[in-house]
């Protein structure tokens, strides 16, 4: 049986996934790809895929958005937690400036450079999508243990700039909507040392359920962050 991803579009969509070379991002773009209402997906990653982005350079990112032209639906599915340069802090004593910096440049600044530049190619008028992946770490009022202070303030600075764009982006069109979805832990490089303790989903089971959240948002929703069982995360 075919899969309809978007019925909520009256036409075929435009699908652009951005990360579409990580764990979560391909999952998604395969799932997409798969769909009979997707008239065109431009997979987007660093190292490949139909076009290369580079969120820490604002030029790549404005040459991506410029050679998509229109789009439907973007997804921004990127983020770091831990590289050799940056890892989550157990202790305030950890931090390490040089790391912070890097974390809220790929996790907050690059999402936002990604909205700055696609946000302006959706649709004036019609449903039209924008969602970046969060975390529910990034949620303020649901911290209580603590601790990953770099991930945790770059995922709640994600979420205040995706409430913030989605002001200005009812002023443009009132059927659009601006998200963070928040995927669970999932089985891929990103959380492989974190595992222990949480329920694991597969890439393919998390693109499922998270755009099967992602159809069921109204325009109501716009700027809020959504977890991947369609409860709405804590701010």
């Amino acid at each position: 049986m075919e899969q309809r991803f978007f019925p909520s579009f009256s036409a075929p969509s435009r699908v652009v996934v951005i990360g579409a070379t990580g764990g979560v991002g391909g999952a998604i773009a395969d799932l997409v790809e798969s769909a009979p209402d997707v008239e065109r997906l431009v997979r987007i990653g660093r190292s490949g895929g139909d076009l290369r982005l580079d969120l820490t350079d604002e030029a790549s990112v404005a040459a991506a958005a410029a050679a998509v032209g229109r789009a439907d639906i973007v997804i921004c599915a990127t983020g770091l937690l831990h590289d050799d340069a940056a890892s989550p802090e157990k202790t305030w004593a950890a931090l390490d400036p040089a790391a912070m910096a890097r974390v809220l440049a790929v996790n907050t600044i690059g999402p936002a450079l990604v909205a700055k530049h696609f946000l302006p190619i959706l649709p004036r008028e019609g449903r039209a999508v924008f969602a970046a992946l969060s975390a529910r770490i990034g949620s303020i009022g649901d911290n209580k243990i603590g601790g990953w202070v770099s991930y945790r303030a770059s995922k709640a600075a994600l979420n205040q700039v995706i409430r913030t764009f989605s002001v200005e982006l009812a002023r443009k069109n009132r059927d659009a909507l601006i998200v963070g979805l928040h995927p669970g832990t999932v089985d891929t490089g990103l959380s492989k040392p974190f595992q222990r303790g949480h329920e694991i989903v597969a890439p393919a089971e998390a693109a499922a359920n998270l755009m099967r959240v992602l159809d069921g948002l109204t325009p109501a929703d716009s700027g809020g962050q959504f977890a991947w069982d369609g409860a709405r995360v804590p701010d």
